[in-house]
């Protein structure tokens, strides 16, 4: 049974791909994810606030108390010309790196340009086999035009396209007008994939104490028909990998990412409620059924089932649309 899929270029021995979560700060977990059958890991994410928060630490304590003396204050570079980055990361990567064989990709996560140029230069420098950006930005601002906040995204992936050889997945939210021309802009602008969706994660009131609050919430099944629609519209009309992630459980999710078009399919959620063993017990189903239904590769059925091979492409979301409310019954 060939599981083997092709994704930002690289091969993998699998569609399954454990999204950037805590589990990877260890590598040992990194190495069970490999013997348990992962294609592919993405590490957890580097943020921009990290790295923002060293440039500033540092030039706190390299001046604090420098102006007892007034020409003290030249000994020093100014914070925008400290060459600095986040060592441990780096450092994680490179072992990462030689733990194991599949390929190791990177995250950085922001919404401005920071100082993710650098970062990315020196990501591809310390080994990473690909890079992960994920621009979690919420636009709050009433007058910015939706033309501005899609500029951000291609700025940002323009300025590390720029510093960096490896290949480029962009981890994209929904909340576009046009989601499928901004995917089209991306790939222009040098993208190799696009991760759909990041999870904004929505804020909570404590009623009691009059607080607000985090408050984080697994996926669950219901959160995978969003990528599942449109990775199931972008195949075929895009010349990029495409990755699904949130929802996805059970090896009945990755056969469906897969029949709508996705290279490969991330989870995160399902490893941390059932352990890294998971990712084994979804690769044991999936081969069984593949099996069941003669089905020879991944390949064989990758876009199968996507809007690009309906009979009638335009009117794919429209039927399923009135398919779904008249078929519903109280």
């Amino acid at each position: 049974m060939d599981l083997r899929t092709e994704y930002l270029g690289m091969t993998l021995r699998s569609p399954i791909v454990p999204s950037a979560s805590p589990l990877s700060e260890e590598i040992r977990n990194i190495r069970q994810m490999e013997d348990e059958g992962a294609g592919a890991v993405v590490l957890y994410s580097l943020f921009e606030e990290q790295i923002t928060r060293q440039r500033r630490e540092l030039h706190h304590h390299l001046t604090h108390g420098t102006d007892s003396f007034a020409e003290a204050l030249t000994f020093f570079p100014q914070p925008s010309e400290f060459q600095l980055g986040p060592d441990a990361y780096l450092e994680h990567i490179r072992q990462a790196k030689e733990a194991v064989n599949i390929p190791v990709i990177a995250s950085l996560n922001g919404s401005s340009l920071g100082g993710w140029v650098d970062c990315a230069s020196r990501i591809e420098q310390a080994g990473a086999d690909a890079l992960e950006l994920n621009i979690y930005y919420i636009p709050a601002d009433t007058s910015l035009a939706p033309r501005e906040v899609e500029q951000r995204y291609v700025e940002i992936l323009t300025a590390v396209r720029t510093a960096v050889r490896i290949p480029i997945a962009v981890k994209m939210s929904p909340y576009f007008s046009n989601l499928a021309h901004m995917a089209k802009r991306l790939e222009q602008a040098g993208a190799n994939g696009l991760v759909l969706f990041n999870r904004f994660y929505q804020p909570d009131i404590d009623i009691d104490v009059l607080e607000v609050r985090p408050r984080i919430i697994f996926s669950g099944p219901q959160d995978l028909l969003l990528p599942l629609t449109w990775i199931g519209i972008l195949h075929g009309r895009v010349g990029m990998s495409l990755a699904g992630t949130s929802g996805i459980h059970t090896h009945e999710d990755v056969l469906k990412m897969l029949m709508a078009g996705a290279s490969a399919t991330m989870m995160a959620a399902a490893l941390l409620k059932n352990g890294i063993g998971h990712i084994r017990q979804v690769e044991d189903n999936l081969r069984r059924w593949m099996d069941e239904h003669e089905y020879e590769s991944v390949r064989q059925m990758q876009g199968s089932m996507s809007q690009f091979h309906c009979p009638d492409p335009p009117a794919f979301g429209r039927a399923n649309y009135i398919g779904a409310l008249q078929g519903y019954r109280v």
